[in-house]
């Protein structure tokens, strides 16, 4: 098997598990939404592993690259992606607030993004090798069950019935594994100033993620010490793994 083969298949096997964990989220949503506090929980545990997985692996592949150039243009272009898609989504919500209001187009349109996003994320690590996959696909696979969650109750809020806002969520779900499978397939045999610019690109979306969408939401809920502590405990937990 070829090394680019081998790097698709290693995608294919890592991105059933955020997959997996969107339709699982879409579920749990229906059938026992979870309590604000719980999911300010969920959100703070899940930023600290997508940040430990950004300090510990993204960031140190990528000054490894040794292209500093491309790894410039790559997280000016991630940020202003970001940026451009958080502003467009918040203003279609808007059009959308009313509950009972229909499909909130916006929202999934933002949320297909970020999952595509996500598999290209996981495609680069399997590119990247076993040890850099199998981190970014458990921050990964927490931030999407999370996602799952909290889309799968917007669309019930907005009027779907529980079968098609599962559903929905759940189809959303399979573009993060055509975006491992295809990521995996690009990137491989490409050259450092490509994987730089593409790594970059990543960095910055794990940053608008972490500090712009879970953090900001955690907070919406009454700070305490065992939310603030959940986000260490996400961040220690991937960098123990990564240790081991």
């Amino acid at each position: 098997m070829t090394g680019t083969s081998a790097a698709v298949a290693d995608a294919a096997v890592f991105v059933a598990f955020p997959v997996a964990a969107a339709i699982i989220g879409s579920v749990v949503a229906v059938l026992r939404p979870p309590g604000p506090k719980t999911t300010s929980a969920v959100q703070h545990f899940a930023a600290g592993v997508v940040m430990a997985a950004l300090a510990g692996e993204v960031l140190p592949d990528l000054r490894n690259e040794g292209s500093l150039p491309w790894a410039i243009t790559g997280f000016v272009a991630g940020t202003a992606v970001m940026l451009t898609l958080g502003a467009l989504g918040r203003r279609l919500e808007k059009k959308q607030e009313t509950p009972g209001s229909g499909l909130p187009v916006g929202l999934l349109a933002a949320v297909g993004i970020d999952l595509l996003l996500d598999g290209i994320l996981v495609g680069l690590g399997a590119s990247l090798g076993a040890r850099q996959g199998l981190i970014l696909t458990i921050a990964l696979t927490i931030e999407i069950l999370f996602i799952g969650l909290s889309v799968t109750i917007n669309l019930t809020r907005n009027g779907l019935s529980q079968t098609r806002a599962v559903a929905t969520t759940s189809s959303l779900g399979l573009l993060t594994g055509v975006g491992a499978v295809g990521g995996a397939a690009a990137l491989g045999g490409t050259s450092n100033q490509t994987l730089a610019l593409v790594l970059a690109f990543g960095a910055a979306a794990l940053l608008y993620l972490v500090v712009e969408e879970l953090l900001t939401e955690a907070h919406e809920h009454a700070e305490t010490a065992f939310l603030g502590a959940m986000f260490f405990l996400g961040f220690l937990t991937i960098y123990v793994m990564a240790g081991l």
